[in-house]
């Protein structure tokens, strides 16, 4: 399969990413390497003077964007993101050196990077590569581009913001270059009362989308990189602070940090110096190229597969109250790849889905034996190249008989 063939490339992305510099003049020319393939394009919103304390004059925000439009569906979208800014001790202080080697050059770097390699393929939906701005200043970028996605009716499948990729020493003390975090939220923020009451009699708390897309690349990680240890984080992003897939989830769409495990925080958002005996600043000293290319390959194998995935099914419907078993019934999905579809399952304090079964092209499928009270469930998608979707979850009751 494709996916197959593009992992064994993505294994060698270290040596793409040994130096960034290298890497940036590199992924400068990618539309001249794949024959004006990507479209590039700045894309920009005006802040007001005082719409933040940390942006006090009348000041444009711009984004570089580069687009691998897609054959079929050009459309939908899939958007892999980084910081083009950032910033040292004082967020005003715009005089100052902030040379942001991890925060967030290493997320910029595997945007270019992933853009490089996956600009070779094609892909039925559209693959946006973006550096966003504003980030430090209060999110603006990705306010902006998520603001006119919506106003455009884009079909954004999911957004995954990469911030900090390349530290993998923590202030904590402990080195590890294995783990990653992915930070996703419960569910969507303008929840509707119907979904609330739903959530509340019959689950999904924590099954909202971006929460399945988090779940979908603990999937492809520990399918194609077992060496790796996806941390699924049930949080937005961290305590108290916040990351540029937010604004996309703000605006309904499903959206995810990947990021490191251990930070530094001498390292981040500091004036460089000497203090003390301990170094303080984002420097590049403080970025492990290796661990850097190894999420980047996490992003680059995850929007593959869901670029060559099949449409989700969009209305499934679950019953099996005081019953022996479940019953899962859902509209055919119209896309003549799909050659039928999965049911999952898992335990309902498991993170992951934990079953599986194949049902072929049924739409109506009863799980025998399976109460409906000790398990949720959902269904996917699958296509002839083994691609599958991201996994719905049942939003609506079938009626008792």
């Amino acid at each position: 399969m494709a996916l197959d063939i593009l992992c064994q490339t993505l294994y060698h992305l270290q040596e793409g990413l040994a130096l960034l510099d290298a890497g940036l003049k590199r992924s400068s020319n990618l539309c001249n390497q794949c024959g004006s393939c990507l479209e590039v394009a700045y894309h920009k919103g005006l802040v007001k003077a005082g719409e933040s304390r940390r942006i006090p004059n009348d000041t444009w925000v711009v984004n570089v964007i580069a687009t691998k439009k897609g054959t079929t569906f050009p459309n939908t979208y899939l958007i892999m993101s980084g910081d083009i800014d950032s910033r040292v001790s004082d967020p005003l202080d715009s005089t100052s050196d902030s040379p942001g080697a991890n925060d967030n050059a290493s997320g910029m770097a595997g945007v270019m990077e992933a853009a490089r390699v996956l600009s070779k393929y094609d892909f039925p939906v559209s693959i946006i590569f973006v550096g966003l701005s504003g980030e430090e200043q209060g999110l603006f970028g990705g306010k902006f581009l998520a603001e006119d996605a919506r106003a455009k009716e884009w079909n954004i499948l999911g957004v995954l913001n990469n911030d900090m990729i390349g530290n993998i020493k923590g202030i904590d003390g402990i080195i590890d270059n294995q783990s990653f975090r992915i930070f996703s939220e419960p569910m969507p923020a303008n929840m509707d009362e119907q979904q609330l009451i739903w959530n509340r009699f019959y689950g999904g708390e924590v099954d909202g989308p971006s929460r399945q897309l988090a779940r979908y690349i603990h999937t492809i990680t520990r399918k194609y990189m077992p060496e790796m240890k996806p941390m699924m984080i049930y949080r937005l992003d961290r305590f108290g602070r916040g990351g540029h897939h937010r604004p996309f989830n703000d605006a309904g769409f499903p959206g995810v940090r990947i990021m490191e495990t251990h930070e530094d925080y001498n390292m981040q958002h500091q004036d460089v110096r000497l203090e003390n005996g301990i170094k303080y600043g984002d420097v590049i000293e403080g970025v492990n190229f290796d661990y850097a290319g190894k999420l980047t390959a996490v992003n680059a194998l995850t929007l593959a597969a869901l670029a060559w995935a099949p449409q989700a099914p969009e209305f499934v419907m679950i019953g099996g109250a005081v019953q022996p078993s479940t019953r899962l019934k859902w509209d055919p999905v119209n896309d003549p790849e799909i050659i039928g579809y999965k049911v999952y399952w898992r335990s309902t304090t498991s993170p992951v889905w934990e079953y599986s079964r194949w049902v072929g092209n049924q739409t109506d499928i009863t799980l025998e034996n399976i109460v409906i009270d000790n398990y949720l469930f959902g269904v996917a998608s699958v296509n002839a190249s083994g691609n599958e979707s991201v996994i719905t979850y049942p939003r609506t009751l079938i009626p008792r008989r």
